[in-house]
């Protein structure tokens, strides 16, 4: 009955933000082969759509959209006002009376496999090639989809955009990676990662998997992925007082250790082990533009990586946003008001 009355309450609040309801379900892979050998007998890769398939006189969908989350996220990340609110509603970019939109959870993330799951440290060592494939069957097999509109990611989620440019060139119209660089987990990318799965590792009360509570290397854990998550200006108008710098900390981390798993955030991070796209980065076929922010921490401008990378791509347009009082670091990847014009160029240019 609570669940009932939980399910009226999410339906009649998403139609009041103007957009349907998502529609959950779930896609089961049998005997499914990862890159590392391993085998999982199911892999259950979970998701949310909205909207249904529209296909042409040829039999081709010609409006799904693939939205694609980031690290230790899952798809619901998007049914927020700040993404869904600014792109789902009628009469928006991606209305979803309009657009067949497909949100998964990663391998690894919400209500998909994970090692939280049961198998704890046993579960197959998963990565980022894994995941695009899983994806891959969901949206071909699963959701019968023989063509995406566009494919689109934030942070994980646009790693995995470059990469499903590579990996099926011919299969989109367009792709929107945000606030990711087409180069291998390197420099100080690769240092916050390793803080945090030393911490968990490192942990004693880790014992190789198998803890009986969280441990105390998950707090710290929680406490990188916050400080690399804003902008430092943002941070000291938000707690411009130790005090106020103490209490804001403590209330997100106390809110991220309620969701949070040592397991899956271990392997959620070393998951992106296998990244490297830049030298497939020529296969990629479909008009790309990527947005990054100038106040991101984790994918900071002065690199030039992204600036250098793009050039290989044939249909290539790279953007960095400058810092303004609208972005918020890393997670400007979210705020869709921020970025949504360039989305909508990128749309207009790819229509058929």
């Amino acid at each position: 009955m609570l669940a009932l009355v939980l399910l009226l309450f999410i339906s009649r609040s998403l139609s009041a933000a103007g957009y349907p309801a998502p529609e959950p379900g779930d896609f089961v892979i049998r005997d499914f082969h990862f890159q590392s050998g391993e085998v999982l007998p199911e892999l259950t890769i979970h998701y949310r759509t909205l909207g249904k398939p529209r296909l042409d006189a040829q039999g081709v969908v010609r409006n799904a959209v693939l939205i694609l989350h980031g690290t230790t996220g899952n798809g619901s990340n998007f049914l927020r006002p700040e993404f869904a609110g600014e792109l789902f509603g009628e009469g928006q970019l991606l209305d979803a009376t309009r657009y067949f939109l497909i949100l998964p959870d990663a391998i690894g993330h919400g209500q998909s496999s994970k090692p939280s799951d049961g198998l704890r440290a046993r579960f197959p060592r998963y990565g980022y090639r894994d995941m695009i494939e899983a994806q891959h069957r969901l949206v071909t097999e699963g959701l019968k989809v023989n063509h995406l509109r566009l494919v689109m990611g934030t942070s994980m989620g646009g790693m995995h955009t470059w990469l499903w440019g590579e990996t099926h060139p011919e299969l989109m119209d367009a792709l929107l990676p945000l606030a990711s660089l087409p180069t291998q987990i390197s420099g100080r990318n690769r240092v916050w990662r390793r803080l945090i799965m030393d911490a968990i590792r490192n942990d004693p009360q880790w014992l190789n998997g198998d803890y009986h509570a969280q441990p105390q290397g998950l707090q710290i854990a929680a406490e990188v992925l916050y400080f690399m998550g804003n902008n430092p200006v943002q941070r000291q108008q938000d707690a411009p007082t130790l005090a106020q710098a103490d209490k804001l900390l403590d209330s997100n981390i106390t809110n991220a250790m309620q969701h949070l798993d040592a397991n899956n955030v271990l392997y959620a991070l070393e998951s992106s082990r296998d990244y490297d796209p830049g030298p497939g980065l020529e296969k990629i076929h479909a008009q790309l533009l990527a947005i990054n922010f100038a106040d991101d921490l984790i994918n900071p401008p002065e690199l030039g990586i992204l600036e250098r990378e793009i050039t290989k791509v044939k249909q290539g347009k790279a953007i960095v946003l400058p810092m303004s009082d609208q972005t918020r670091g890393h997670g400007t990847h979210t705020l869709a008001a921020v970025w949504k014009t360039h989305l909508a160029e990128l749309l207009r240019k790819t229509e058929q």
